[in-house]
C-alpha cells in the first residue's frame, strides 16, 4: 500500500474497522469497498457472495479497539464505537478511569492501561489467546492439539516468526526477487552446460552448440515444464494438505511446509519456496528424473522453469493487480481456495489438474470486474 492510500474506516454491526492497509488485499477487490469510508457496509457484506467464516474472522484483524484519534483517524459526528462496554464518542478518550487502549497484534488480545498504569486484559472471542505472536510460533504449534485444524483456517494478517535464532528464521523468509535471481543462472547453466551437451553427445553433434537447433532440446524442456505442473498439483494436494490426524508432530511438520502459508496468507516474505529447502527437494527429484529420461539434466531444467513460473504466479495472485485474463481467473481462485474451499482448488498456475482430479472450484459469474 503506498502512502497516498485513502483512509477506509467503516462500521458493521456497531463496531468500527480501519480498512486502510487491507482494501488491496481484499479478495472481492478494492473498488468493491468504494464509497464505505465512514459509512455502514452492513447492507453491502451481507448482499455480497462468499463471505466465508474465515473471512468474518479475518476482520478481527482491522477491528479499532482503541481510540481512533491515536492513529490519525476520528469518528464521523453523532457515533461511538465500543471497546469492551467502554465508549468512545466522536473519537474522543474515555472518561473517569483514565482508558487507553491499544491491539496489539504481538498478543492474542487486547490490553488496557489504566491511568494509574495497570494492566488490564480484554475479552477477545478470537482463537488468537491459543498461542503468543510474540514469540516464535512453531514450537507452539504442538501444544493446540485438536484444535490445530480449526485455527491454522482461521486467517490472520501478521507477520509470522518460526524460529527464534535470527539466521534460522532468515532462511525461511524470502522476498520474491531472490527466487529468480537464484534460479534463472541456474537454469540456464543446466541448458548451456549441460543440457545441449546431453544433446550433442545423443546425436552425435561436433559442438555442443548445435543442438540448440534442433527440436528434441526443447521438447525435452516442455516435457519437463508440463511434468512439474503435476508435480504442483501432488505436492499442494497430497503433502501441503496433508491430514495430521491429531498427531502433534504432523502438525508442526503442517504448518511448517504449508498451514504458515493459510495462517498468514498475506505476509509477503512467505509466498514463494525459500531457495535451501528447494535446492534440497531437486535433488530428491532429480534422481527419478535421472533414471526415466534420455537428457535428465534438460529435463531438469524444464521441471525448474516450471517451478519458477508457478512460484512467480503464486507471489503475484497474491500481491498483483491482474485485470482480466488467465490471471485475474487464478486470483480470484486461489483466494477461493484460502478463504472458502480448502480441500480444493490445488492449481496455482492453472485449473487444469484439478478440473482432470474433480477438485475444481466453480466461480461465480460477476456482473463488474474486481480490481486490486
Amino acid at each position: 500500500m503506498g502512502k497516498t492510500e485513502q483512509p477506509l474506516i467503516v462500521r458493521y454491526k456497531n463496531q468500527w474497522y480501519d480498512l486502510t492497509e487491507f482494501a488491496h488485499k481484499h479478495p472481492g477487490g478494492k473498488n468493491s469497498l468504494t464509497g464505505l469510508h465512514e459509512k455502514d457496509m452492513a447492507e453491502r457484506f451481507d448482499r455480497a457472495p462468499g463471505h466465508s467464516q474465515a473471512a468474518k474472522y479475518l476482520m478481527k484483524e482491522y477491528q479499532i479497539k482503541h481510540d481512533p484519534k491515536q492513529n490519525g483517524h476520528s469518528l464521523p459526528n453523532g457515533t461511538k464505537a465500543t471497546v469492551n462496554g467502554t465508549t468512545l464518542r466522536n473519537g474522543t478518550k474515555p472518561t473517569g478511569n483514565g482508558l487507553h487502549t491499544a491491539k496489539l497484534h504481538g498478543e492474542g488480545h487486547t490490553t488496557a492501561v489504566t491511568a494509574n498504569g495497570d494492566v488490564a486484559h480484554l475479552t477477545d472471542d478470537s482463537m488468537e489467546y491459543l498461542v503468543d505472536w510474540s514469540k516464535p510460533m512453531l514450537l507452539q504449534i504442538y501444544r493446540l492439539g485438536d484444535k490445530y485444524a480449526e485455527w491454522v483456517n482461521k486467517p490472520v494478517d501478521r507477520e509470522l516468526r518460526l524460529f527464534g535464532p535470527t539466521w534460522v528464521e532468515n532462511l525461511t523468509r524470502t522476498p520474491w526477487w531472490i527466487v529468480p535471481a537464484f534460479w534463472v543462472p541456474a537454469i540456464l547453466y543446466l541448458i548451456v552446460r549441460h543440457g545441449a551437451q546431453q544433446v550433442a553427445t545423443g546425436r552425435g553433434f561436433a559442438s555442443a552448440s548445435e543442438s540448440f537447433r534442433t527440436v528434441e532440446l526443447y521438447l525435452h524442456l516442455a516435457i519437463g515444464a508440463f511434468a512439474w505442473t503435476l508435480l504442483e498439483y501432488s505436492l499442494h494436494r497430497w503433502v501441503f494438505h496433508l491430514d495430521p490426524k491429531g498427531n502433534r508432530v504432523l502438525q508442526t511438520f503442517h504448518f511448517l511446509i504449508h498451514g504458515q502459508h493459510h495462517k498468514v496468507p498475506f505476509d509477503p516474505h512467505r509466498l514463494v519456496f525459500p531457495v535451501p529447502p528447494a535446492l534440497l527437494l531437486t535433488s530428491l527429484f532429480y534422481q527419478p528424473v535421472y533414471y526415466a529420461f534420455p537428457y535428465p539434466r534438460l529435463t531438469l531444467a524444464g521441471g525448474l522453469i516450471g517451478y519458477l513460473v508457478y512460484d512467480m504466479i503464486h507471489y503475484y495472485l497474491h500481491y498483483g493487480s491482474p485485470a482480466g485474463g488467465h490471471l485475474y481467473h487464478m486470483k480470484r481462485y486461489h483466494y477461493s481456495h484460502h478463504f472458502v474451499h480448502h480441500d480444493q482448488g490445488y492449481g496455482i498456475s492453472s485449473d487444469f489438474w484439478d478440473k482432470l482430479f474433480g477438485t475444481r472450484i466453480m466461480l461465480r459469474k460477476l456482473k463488474y470486474l474486481l480490481k486490486w
